[in-house]
């Protein structure tokens, strides 16, 4: 079996603009989505915001640390599960079933997990 990493990317205001009620219905989605993965979810963790963010970058006398993502875009990465699966397919029929596929302005990304 190989690691998939599924990384959650959508609009950060529209997810931050959501109701409590709302923000309980995806807690109880991505509840129900790696109950019904039948133990292929491994791990999984919520992002807090890209305003909480601090990057790194290689600099003329070393690295350089900055406030802030390290791009900034509309669509950033909230979340992660990290999914075991036998191929790529398989991998992707789970990440299929992450509750922001099915939301405008959302999507996952998924990625082998390269094992050493």
């Amino acid at each position: 079996m190989a690691k998939y990493l599924v990384l959650i990317y959508g609009d950060e205001q529209r997810w931050e603009a959501r109701t409590d009620d709302e923000r309980r219905a995806l807690e109880r989605a991505h509840a129900d989505f790696a109950a019904g993965a039948d133990g292929a979810v491994l791990s999984g963790l919520e992002l807090a915001s890209t305003s909480t963010a601090t990057s790194i970058r290689s600099g003329p006398s070393g690295p350089v640390v900055t406030d802030g993502p390290f791009v900034e875009t509309r669509e950033v990465v909230g979340g992660l599960y990290v999914v075991e699966a036998a191929d790529l397919d398989e991998a992707l029929a789970i990440a299929q079933r992450v509750p922001e596929v099915a939301e405008q302005g959302s999507g996952v990304e998924v990625r082998p997990v390269v094992s050493g």
